[in-house]
């Protein structure tokens, strides 16, 4: 049912330890592992806080090309991690904030996944089920 609120959340529990979700959202050639058609050399992360990074999502039958990027807002590693998503360039006020939150449960991880300031939810056939389906590739790769 869709709703007027600009956030949304989806939860998923992965059986990997939460350095290895860690490594899979900050670290370059993990994420080419399963951002959907993202080429490895079209990634750049500055994991810090006011880092930036880049990447490009490529159609793999038109060959459009979808530059997304942001501004990591706050990283506390292993457990949280803070970045606006978007343009690469848009300033940080207009942007969505997505907010990442890792909970060790002794060898599995509980990954929530908050976006805040676009609205989404099940069957959108948009930005939920495309997260949707990108965190069920983390799901699958890194358990």
């Amino acid at each position: 049912m869709p709703t007027s609120e600009q956030v949304f959340t989806i939860t998923r529990t992965l059986n990997a330890r939460r350095e290895l979700v860690w490594r899979a959202w900050t670290e370059e050639k993990e994420l080419a592992n399963w951002l959907p058609s993202t080429p490895l050399e079209t990634i750049s992360f500055d994991v810090r806080e006011g880092g930036r990074y880049r990447y490009t999502m490529v159609n793999s039958e038109t060959g459009e090309e979808y530059p997304t990027g942001g501004v990591f807002l706050e990283v506390v590693p292993f457990e949280r991690l803070v970045f606006t998503w978007g343009y690469p360039d848009a300033p940080i006020e207009n942007s969505p904030v997505v907010t990442l939150t890792l909970t060790a449960h002794g060898d599995r991880t509980e990954m929530i996944f908050h976006l805040r300031g676009l609205a989404g939810h099940p069957g959108d056939q948009y930005v939920y089920d495309g997260w949707s389906d990108a965190l069920d590739t983390i799901v699958k790769k890194y358990t």
